[in-house]
C-alpha cells in the first residue's frame, strides 16, 4: 500500500501512504495519544484525552484493533476493572508511515502556497469560468 511517490507526474498528489483507518479525526488523535505514551493509556484516559463518549471511543477501537493497530487489555488496578490500550508494534510502523505521508502533504501544501498566488495566468483562449 504504501508506493514510491511519483514526484514526476502520475500519481504525485495521490498520497496512497494517508490510511483510511487511521485518517479519520477521532483515531488520529487516539493513535497520536498512544504513540507518545508507549506503555499505553487507560481506556478513561484516552477518553479524556480524545474528548470521546465511551461508545465512540469503543466504537474507534474495535475499528483500530480490525487494523492491527492497537491491542485492548482488560485487567484490574487497585480492585478496579481496568481497559489499557497501547499501540502494536505494526502500528507504530503504520503510524511513523502515515505521519511521513503528511509531512509530504505538508511540505507539498508549503510549496504550493509559496507560489506567487496573486499573479494568475489569464484563460486560454476560448475558455471562461464556469
Amino acid at each position: 500500500m504504501n508506493r514510491k511517490p511519483d514526484r514526476d507526474g502520475g500519481g504525485r498528489y495521490a498520497y496512497h501512504g494517508l490510511e483510511r483507518v487511521i485518517h479519520e479525526k477521532a483515531r488520529l488523535g487516539i493513535l497520536t495519544s498512544l504513540a507518545t505514551n508507549s506503555a499505553g493509556l487507560f481506556f478513561t484516559d484516552l477518553r479524556t484525552l480524545c474528548e470521546l463518549t465511551d461508545g465512540n471511543l469503543s466504537r474507534h477501537l474495535a475499528a483500530l484493533k480490525e487494523a492491527d493497530l492497537v491491542e485492548v487489555l482488560r485487567g484490574d488496578s487497585g480492585g478496579r476493572p481496568q481497559t489499557l490500550v497501547r499501540m502494536t508494534a505494526g502500528g507504530r510502523e503504520r503510524f511513523a508511515g502515515y505521519i511521513a505521508e503528511l509531512e509530504r502533504v505538508v511540505s507539498d501544501a508549503v510549496d504550493l502556497t509559496g507560489a506567487d498566488q496573486t499573479r494568475r495566468e489569464p484563460w486560454p483562449e476560448g475558455w471562461s469560468p464556469a
